[in-house]
């Protein structure tokens, strides 16, 4: 779908994309990724899982690692929110979170904690290793303690308002791009 808009009186035109990727799954899977893994430590929510992994999808990254009683594929409720992404992201399921962050830590990836607390950092005003695990907590308790004591660093996104957090699912994209942003990306899929 084509459009006209104006912009300081001149016309220009812009097409809206409509469609996924052409590229096959194998095309696809052949692309480099961004050394990005989020940990989800228990998720109570299928549905934000399943969020995440659209977002795991649309910045390309290396893996999401789910944790505890986080939903993991096959799983019925997870294809709704994460809209056919779930073939494109790798995946691992761990007993406890606190065995993903030990599994990124032996191979030499440092990982974060996206927190609430009195020692986290703005999201915006750090720098991001790379590669990097980021995790990312239940939906009403945030990151488990002991979790938290075994990252490397913590961030937060500042809030203005009456709660403390954001959904899980956008806080998890909010720094997701952040971090990308500041790597400079590797391009879009055709």
């Amino acid at each position: 779908m084509s459009r006209k808009r104006a912009t300081d009186g001149m016309e220009t035109s812009f097409a809206v994309r409509t469609c996924d990727s052409p590229l096959s799954l194998e095309e696809y899977q052949r692309l480099p990724k961004h050394p990005l893994y989020l940990v989800l430590d228990n998720l109570r929510s299928a549905f934000n899982v399943g969020s995440l992994f659209r977002t795991a999808d649309t910045a390309r990254l290396a893996g999401l690692l789910t944790c505890g009683y986080t939903a993991h594929p096959p799983h019925p409720k997870l294809d709704k929110t994460a809209l056919g992404t779930l073939a494109y992201i790798p995946t691992t399921h761990f007993a406890t979170t606190l065995e993903a962050v030990e599994s990124l830590k032996v191979q030499g990836i440092p990982v974060w904690g996206l927190e609430t607390t009195s020692q986290s950092r703005n999201h915006t005003e750090v720098q991001y290793p790379r590669p990097l695990g980021l995790v990312l907590g239940n939906e009403a308790l945030g990151v488990e303690r002991a979790v938290l004591e075994g990252c490397d660093e913590l961030v937060q996104i500042p809030m203005y308002g009456f709660k403390n957090s954001l959904n899980v699912a956008a806080a998890g994209a909010v720094v997701v791009f952040e971090v990308l942003r500041q790597w400079g990306g590797q391009g879009e899929v055709p």
